[in-house]
């Protein structure tokens, strides 16, 4: 038994199990030499740890390559599946990048970062490997998308200032917002008009705009996006056109919330 920096008591096998899987994953699979350099355990704890997590399709072996087993796509599928916004916005998250033919959002936080919950591509997506790629990584920053932002609109003073002190606020591009006071005032901009937007702060050449979704409660539970070449998102469009469609279909979400319409 193991304690962790509060004091908790841990598992420190199952800690080690956690980072030989965290490991795979950063390094896109690995050879049992390369993981002994990566991780502090020696070749036959770590043949142990892979043997056990193998024998539950946490981890697939072939000849001397490891690598993440399948068994998480069941696992992933059945978290998501949960998610009783997810369930209420997917089918709208289709229509939505069916009508507009670019790219839409689904977004939640969590731990302060951003958690992409579901993706539809239109017919004109532009950006899609960017997008999926995004999917792998643990949790993106929120303050340089238009969904983060239409999240943290929701935000107290303080959390924002806990936040940004935890995660700092790195630049996407030269765009992004990176001063904490000026980034107060966009989330004020936020709450006022209802919706975000994205001006090439995360990707060079791309716009967003993005609305919060809440519950019945009036608690945010996350954000809905769409994402498109700026040369497409100019004048009205911007910012009018599409932040009135994306309230639309977060009105409709929220709506499904209330009355246990999903669609899933």
């Amino acid at each position: 038994m193991a304690t962790d920096d509060s004091g908790r008591r841990t598992i420190g096998a199952v800690d080690k199990s956690l980072r030989v899987l965290e490991a795979l994953r950063s390094m896109d699979g690995a050879t049992l030499a390369e993981l002994a350099e990566e991780i502090d355990l020696s070749k036959g704890a770590l043949h142990t740890h892979l043997a056990t997590l193998s024998d539950h399709g946490f981890v697939e072996h072939r000849g001397d390559h490891y690598a993440l087993g399948r068994r998480f796509l069941t696992f992933g599928e059945y978290v998501r599946n949960s998610v009783p916004l997810y369930r209420a916005a997917k089918g709208e998250v289709d229509e939505l990048a069916a009508e507009t033919g670019e790219c839409v959002h689904l977004i939640t936080e969590e731990d302060g970062l951003e958690s992409i919950l579901y993706e539809s591509f239109g017919d004109r997506a532009v950006g899609r490997e960017f997008f999926l790629k995004n999917r792998e990584e643990m949790g993106r920053y929120l303050h340089y998308s238009a969904a983060g932002k239409s999240i943290l609109s929701q935000f107290s003073e303080a959390e924002i200032d806990d936040l940004v002190d935890r995660h700092g606020m790195p630049k996407g591009t030269q765009h992004t917002i990176t001063d904490r006071e000026e980034f107060k005032a966009e989330l004020e901009r936020v709450r006022e008009h209802g919706y975000a937007t994205n001006d090439e702060e995360d990707l060079l050449g791309i716009r967003a705009v993005g609305s919060p979704i809440f519950s019945p409660d009036g608690e945010v539970l996350g954000a809905l996006s769409v994402s498109a070449p700026a040369s497409r998102l100019q004048g009205d469009r911007f910012t009018e056109d599409l932040p009135r469609i994306v309230k639309e279909y977060v009105n409709i979400i929220e709506v499904n919330l209330q009355t246990g319409d999903v669609s899933v």
